[in-house]
């Protein structure tokens, strides 16, 4: 397929419903060539009709799996401009407790899963001298909340990465953005609270149940930043010829923005009264639990 100037984009865990899929939609509006990709194509039935979208089953834990859709991109379209490191997942529970099996797949999943990609494409971007990686982070690694430890310590290691990665790959002409979204609608609520039910009976922390529960879909509630307005805001500042090196955008993102210049003692006495019911032993749940 003849792509001429149309920007190429290669989006990890696009199922619909979440962040990937909104921003494969929205670079879709900006005239750019999207390959939207997840671990079951059924995930993201609607947009199949849609030539401007190049659907991929992806696993982003499989070497071959991420090989082989690179190869596709670049067999399709030439080339890959933009890739956008979406993919993950939540992993909720206390850090003294949760199994170590469900903490290393949060890793290999986010961080790994990451870098599995970023390996793959790097080699076609620095060919051209030109490319645009964006790793999504999250805005609670300024602000670390209790019961999401695993996750939260991924994204903080993404945050890293990613730094790391834009004085390495400038070289090459390659440039590295750290998207850094607050409180946005997403259905990653969802799969935290699926791979919960998973979690083994807690021993210490019974008495915290019901806040470990809430802690799944704590910043999924109605007042959340619409996905679309999130993915709106994220593709004008990617599409910029020189984009900033970190953008933030959702709700909350300010005020953990703020928590995160403050000392230790503060920044804990501000979450232990803002998110209160985070630390009782008889706070009540907002979902039905199947455990």
């Amino acid at each position: 397929m003849e792509s001429y100037g149309q920007v190429v984009v290669l989006i990890t865990g696009c199922t619909q419903g979440g962040i990937g899929h909104a921003l494969a939609r929205e670079f879709a509006a900006n005239n750019c060539l999207v390959v939207a990709s997840a671990r079951s194509l059924t995930s993201m039935r609607d947009l199949d009709q849609d030539n401007r979208f190049f659907l991929q089953e992806l696993d982003v834990l499989s070497d071959e799996s991420v090989q082989n859709v690179v190869s596709n991109v670049v067999e399709r379209y030439g080339r890959v401009d933009i890739l956008v490191n979406n993919a993950g997942i939540q992993c909720v529970g206390p850090l003294a407790e949760i199994p170590l099996s469900a903490a290393q797949n949060t890793f290999d999943t986010n961080v790994f899963g990451t870098m599995r990609m970023i390996q793959a494409v790097v080699p076609h971007m620095a060919s051209r001298k030109k490319g645009k990686i964006l790793n999504v982070g999250s805005a609670s690694v300024l602000a670390p909340l209790p019961w999401a430890g695993v996750y939260t310590a991924t994204k903080a290691a993404l945050h890293s990465l990613t730094d790391n990665m834009r004085l390495e790959l400038r070289p090459f002409g390659i440039q590295v953005i750290n998207v850094v979204p607050g409180a946005v609608k997403s259905n990653i609520g969802i799969s935290a609270i699926s791979s919960y039910n998973h979690m083994p009976e807690w021993r210490l922390y019974k008495p915290f149940e019901a806040a470990i529960w809430n802690r799944a879909c704590l910043f999924q509630g109605p007042k959340t930043t619409p996905t679309e307005e999130f993915a709106k805001k994220t593709v004008a500042t990617v599409l910029k010829k020189n984009p900033p090196a970190w953008f933030s955008f959702g709700r909350f993102s300010t005020i953990l923005s703020i928590m995160y210049h403050l000392p230790l003692y503060v920044k804990d006495c501000i979450a232990r009264q803002v998110f209160k019911s985070m630390f009782e032993t008889n706070s009540t749940p907002r979902f039905s639990s199947n455990r």
